[in-house]
């Protein structure tokens, strides 16, 4: 069994770039798969292994500048949900691109899980789905608003179209684990936005904590790594992954005339030209082929 921890801290690192490397030497060195993203505003990133190997990381990362406090969502997993480990540096660690966004300054109200339902059911409470428009589409919070973005850098020009909606709501808003959240919700209180609300600890603690005979989440959650999707208790959901273009499936899809392992499936098949179908079609057979021969197509670690 796989333990999963789903980690974000906003905070001030100087130097990132000194901090990669003792960072991917810990996590190849214990075994740990991954992605784990650093910036001047602080740490981001999902990653897998056994539980010495989690302990041992999480005890590496609480001893950074401003990380002692350090939260993480814990989840299980039967099969490694990651190929490799990957310790990345980024502009930001959740990418707004608004450069006068800054968590550390002021949030919204965080909520509860044992209160989320009372709030968002109330009549002048507006809420928005944070995320994107495909993880969206396999489950969100009953009556959420849906923004239909791409990408989270969308939302703001979103936001700007759409205000005029709300106007006399209180906004409550949420996302996967909580960090877009402390972005959206500072830039909405940097526009004046007062009643401003987020879910603490995001869909994951909701699903984890909320019984499902009590939860008004429909659907599933996709999360980034091979699980692709859990439900309520955090249990494993049925979605896979198009490898053609990265969108959740269930496995019924496979069977749709659209559908072409690595190639093309009914989300995607339209998108892509015949030579970006050839491409796909050859980089699987040599998935395959790595199989076949009891390889691994990916390797492990990131180079430095």
């Amino acid at each position: 069994m796989y333990v999963i921890a789903a980690l974000y801290q906003f905070t001030r690192f100087d130097d990132p770039t000194a901090l990669r490397g003792p960072l991917l030497d810990l996590c190849v060195a214990r075994g740990v798969r991954g992605t784990l993203l650093l910036a001047h505003e602080g740490i981001n990133g999902t990653i897998a292994g056994t539980r010495d190997a989690i302990d041992a990381l999480l005890a590496h990362i609480r001893t950074l500048p401003g990380c002692a406090a350090l939260d993480w969502k814990e989840s299980t997993a039967r099969n490694a949900p990651f190929n490799r480990m990957k310790v990345r540096l980024k502009r930001e660690i959740v990418t707004l691109g608004q450069p006068d966004v800054d968590p550390r300054a002021a949030v919204g109200h965080y909520v509860e899980p044992a209160e989320w339902n009372e709030l968002i059911s109330a009549p002048d409470v507006v809420v928005i789905d944070a995320r994107n428009d495909y993880e969206v589409a396999i489950g969100t919070f009953q009556g959420a608003v849906d923004p239909g973005t791409r990408s989270f850098r969308d939302f703001p020009a979103w936001w700007e179209e759409n205000r005029a909606r709300f106007h006399n709501k209180r906004i409550a808003m949420f996302c996967t684990g909580g960090i877009r959240c402390e972005k959206s919700t500072n830039y909405l209180l940097g526009l004046g936005e007062s009643e401003v609300f987020h879910l603490k600890g995001g869909i994951l603690k909701y699903l984890e904590e909320v019984p499902a005979d009590e939860s008004l989440w429909r659907g599933e959650c996709f999360v980034f790594d091979g699980r692709v999707s859990v439900g309520h208790g955090l249990r494993e959901g049925p979605h896979e992954l198009c490898h053609a273009c990265r969108q959740p499936i269930l496995p019924a899809d496979k069977a749709r005339p659209e559908y072409e392992r690595g190639v093309s499936c009914h989300l995607c098949v339209e998108q892509t030209t015949d030579e970006q179908k050839a491409r796909f079609r050859e980089r699987q057979k040599q998935v395959d082929l790595a199989a076949a021969r009891g390889k691994r197509h990916i390797g492990m670690a990131e180079s430095r």
